[in-house]
């Protein structure tokens, strides 16, 4: 009949339309849809293992056996960060993240490209930290209604479907007092728009429409952190720097971006952005892209070979039958005006240690003899002095000296420094006429900072 024609129609026209936004979110594989592979549930957990969230996408599943067998495998594992991220259980194929202390757990019957749904995990987990400000087991209870809003929009049928930041919050209202009254008033759905945002259907679909602001500006935050080992004679074993860039844009219309480095060619494995187009940067060494609205991570990359390790850090440890002495020196060799800040070394003595007698010239120092690890907060490192930390250590009564000495892990930030060296040459804007501010800031941290006594 003319009227299931239509209603047909219809249908067809909304699956298409469902498709095209799923293909444009660049995170979705059409051999992965075709071949029905997908996401059965995705559950966040507590760090004791408790559920905050669960939802299901095909059918229900046995959330106490899912969360039940991943859970003996973290609690067989002595940190939680050894966990492998893909795990195979029973008939099951468990993918998790993990995030301020929360675990987002992906489960699928059937395999399943794990990037796919690693990608996803991290997509979901920004997703909550730009709706709530952060993430925690309280802001996801106190904004249970958009969470499921959200789980709703983000993924369909255990596909990937809209999951990019501008697109969501035009059609999910991020909470605020105002969408908090219209939920008590109105009811829970009426943050939630039944319009199709205007960029959903473009070939930019990671920017809204219509962008206007009084101030133009975009800022980049060029942030690293150096991954290394070094031994008990300074000698450098493994070092590379892993940095991203993040952006924060604010400029109106739909402006066109060239960023040029100085010196490209020391960038290794980078990861875009998907507005950035990958042929520009294979050919010229250059970044184009038109950029999302607000705040952004543009790239991913890695620096290797001979890095300039901006403090050093000597350890000296001498066991006994009794106990040990120690002495560490903490010193800068950055070379640059800029100082090396929130300094903190950390110490993890044997299990056979007791009580110990430590003292430094520079910042405080706490000892817990209940986990027998060692803090050091030395804060900024003084510039006219070498930071020292001395005295002993005393092993428990019948207890032999320990077989190797402790491993130091070291934090500290480096204000408007890159250690790779990396620096913003331009910035040029097309398809607009008017002239934004600009602003590029360089942090470098420690990462797996690691020094053998």
């Amino acid at each position: 009949s003319t009227q299931s024609t239509g209603l047909q129609t219809i249908h067809i026209i909304v699956k298409v339309v469902k498709v095209d936004r799923i293909l444009r979110s660049r995170c979705f594989n059409k051999k992965i849809f075709s071949s029905g592979m997908a996401v059965q549930s995705v559950f966040i957990l507590h760090f004791l293992g408790a559920v905050i969230i669960e939802k299901h996408y095909r059918g229900l599943l046995n959330r106490a056996q899912i969360c039940e067998m991943f859970w003996d495998i973290v609690s067989k594992a002595e940190n939680s960060s050894e966990v492998l991220p893909v795990v195979s259980v029973s008939k099951y194929y468990l993918i998790h993240i993990q995030t301020n202390g929360l675990f987002f757990l992906a489960a699928s019957l059937k395999e399943t490209p794990p990037l796919l749904v690693v990608e996803f995990l991290h997509r979901l987990s920004d997703t909550f930290k730009g709706y709530f400000g952060g993430i925690s087991e309280e802001t996801l209870k106190e904004n249970f209604v958009t969470v499921y809003q959200l789980l709703d929009e983000m993924m369909d049928n255990g596909f990937p479907f809209t999951t990019e930041p501008n697109i969501l919050s035009e059609m999910i209202a991020p909470p605020n007092l105002l969408t908090q009254l219209g939920q008590m008033v109105l009811g829970p759905g009426s943050n939630v728009t039944s319009v199709l945002p205007d960029g959903s259907l473009t070939n930019v679909p990671w920017r809204r429409q219509g962008v206007k602001y009084s101030n133009n500006e975009i800022y980049f935050d060029i942030v690293e952190e150096i991954d290394t080992i070094v031994d008990g004679n300074g000698m450098t074993i493994q070092c590379e720097i892993r940095g991203e860039i993040l952006v924060n844009c604010r400029l109106s219309g739909m402006p066109d971006l060239t960023l040029r480095f100085t010196n490209p060619r020391i960038l290794d494995d980078v990861s875009f952005h998907h507005c950035v187009r990958y042929n520009r940067y294979e050919h010229d060494r250059v970044i184009s892209f038109i950029p999302p609205d607000g705040n952004f991570k543009l790239m991913d990359y890695r620096v290797s070979g001979q890095i300039q390790l901006p403090i050093f850090v000597k350890p000296q440890i001498l066991y006994s039958d009794l106990g040990g002495k120690i002495n560490v020196s903490v010193g800068s060799k950055v070379l640059s005006d800029k100082p090396v800040e929130n300094v903190l070394v950390t110490i993890p003595f044997s299990k056979n240690s007791g009580s110990a007698t430590l003292s430094a010239n520079v910042g405080v120092v706490h000892y817990d003899e209940i986990s027998k690890v060692c803090k050091w907060t030395i804060g900024k490192i003084p510039k006219d002095k070498t930071s020292n930390l001395e005295g002993t250590i005393n092993l428990t009564p019948g207890s032999p000296p320990p077989e190797s000495n402790p491993i130091f892990t070291v934090e500290f930030r480096i204000n408007m420094y890159a250690a790779s060296g990396i620096k913003v040459e331009s910035l040029t804007l097309h398809n607009e006429k008017y002239n934004p501010y600009k602003g590029v800031r360089s942090i470098t941290k420690a990462g797996k900072f690691q020094i053998r006594s």
